[in-house]
């Protein structure tokens, strides 16, 4: 999916999750795991936490235009984490060596180490 921030286009490899998968996202997986899309049908303003992710994620919340709203790197056994903004669409992006690139286009910055 093509993502677009601060008047830039990046294209990023997401797997769309499932209704029921939207309660687990990145817990109990190693960071090597794909990237993570959900979709919601309106505009929502939800928090998320990082209990049983057991490494640091890069979260994008996206309007229903694919544009950035926010962005959060996420510590693991993060109790709540919530954006400023309602949502459409929020990215989970294991922070590792794949996702390097994305990192630094919306973090201005490698923190994959």
């Amino acid at each position: 999916m093509i993502i677009k921030y601060k008047n830039k286009k990046i294209n990023i490899s997401a797997r769309k999750v499932s209704e029921l998968e939207k309660f687990s996202g990145l817990m109990f997986r190693t960071n090597k795991t794909r990237n993570l899309l959900f979709g919601f049908k309106k505009d929502i303003r939800l928090s998320i936490h990082s209990i049983f992710v057991f490494f640091k994620f890069l979260i994008i919340w996206l309007d229903k235009d694919n544009k950035v709203l926010e962005y959060q790197i996420v510590n693991p056994f993060t109790v709540a984490v919530k954006p400023k903004k309602p949502f459409r669409k929020l990215l989970e992006l294991p922070l590792n060596k794949e996702n390097s690139q994305v990192i630094k286009f919306i973090v201005g910055k490698e923190t994959f180490k």
